[in-house]
């Protein structure tokens, strides 16, 4: 039976602390510069690819990344896409998970809309369809860890086991890239930038959290590391996607994985739903299956996907 008392005692909350609702408007803006600067950064990218005379979907060479930096649509799209960040990092300073999180699957929307009409194109009922599913795969999946996960401290036994977990993710895209950049299509790019991603977020928590409580040692600075070492070949990996499929792919991916993965290192690592009951596995299976669906089937069905 779904727990009405967990709901109930979360509407207390926001009634009783109104402050809480203060990350709203945080997300939602975040959210459209997310969208919006995916929509100018794939258009650099396409620029470049273009005026370089070379396919960029089998991986940026230097001279197109360097490229890219003289490109002022690319460069725009790069700083509303750190604007993206600061606005949703306040949102959660604000407001708890289960308010915000979804609320940054609103980009995929936007950017699926915007994308159609710069494009000109329009998007088939089985496109539509997918972004439902991930929109609202993710909603549930985010709920339903705000409902049962409890927030436990990061050990530093955790935080080791964390770091040579994002090491051994890393090492297996890279050598995966390697092995198969000649046919590698946007949705391995995603996936990759997605995964890598949802590990630069726990990253990025956790050292928020200890240079807060003055712990700056060793295994902080292994985390800076990690962290710089992760957004670095995500972010190539999402000029890659811009180059293979259209952005509101590329925004498909990153928000249904990117939080599958942070929350499920919450869970396996952390335990932080080590006691949720049995309704919570089932949503969870379901909710992350549904998601993770509707970003495959964007891909395939997307009128832009390249075949």
């Amino acid at each position: 039976m779904f727990p009405l008392d967990d709901l109930s005692g979360l509407t207390d909350q926001f009634t009783q602390d109104p402050a809480r609702l203060i990350g709203i408007p945080f997300a939602l803006v975040g959210a459209v510069l997310m969208s919006l600067g995916a929509q100018f950064q794939h258009r650099g990218v396409v620029k470049v690819e273009s005026s370089s005379g070379r396919e960029a979907a089998s991986g940026l060479n230097f001279a197109q990344l360097k490229a890219l930096l003289q490109r002022p649509s690319w460069v725009i799209g790069t700083v509303m896409l750190a604007l993206a960040i600061v606005f949703q990092l306040s949102a959660l300073a604000f407001s708890p998970l289960i308010l915000v999180q979804p609320l940054g699957a609103i980009a995929l929307v936007i950017t699926s809309v915007l994308n159609a009409r710069i494009a000109k194109i329009t998007l088939n009922r089985r496109s539509v369809v997918a972004i439902v599913a991930c929109v609202a795969g993710v909603a549930l999946f985010v709920t339903t860890a705000a409902i049962v996960g409890v927030d436990r401290p990061v050990t530093s036994t955790a935080l080791i086991v964390i770091l040579v977990a994002m090491v051994a993710v890393l090492a297996i895209f890279a050598v995966v890239f390697a092995v198969t950049r000649s046919r590698a299509k946007a949705i391995f790019y995603i996936v990759a930038a997605g995964c890598i991603y949802g590990f630069v977020a726990t990253l990025a928590k956790v050292i928020l959290s200890r240079v807060s409580h003055g712990n700056v040692g060793w295994l902080t600075i292994l985390c800076i590391v990690g962290l710089i070492a992760g957004t670095a070949l995500g972010a190539y990996f999402v000029q890659n996607a811009y180059a293979s499929g259209p952005p509101d792919l590329v925004i498909a991916g990153l928000t249904v994985i990117d939080p599958l993965v942070a929350v499920a290192v919450g869970i396996i690592v952390l335990r932080e739903a080590a006691n949720a009951p049995l309704w919570a596995i089932f949503s969870f299976v379901i909710a992350g299956t549904v998601a993770i669906w509707g970003v495959f089937q964007l891909a395939r069905h997307h009128p832009q996907a390249k075949p």
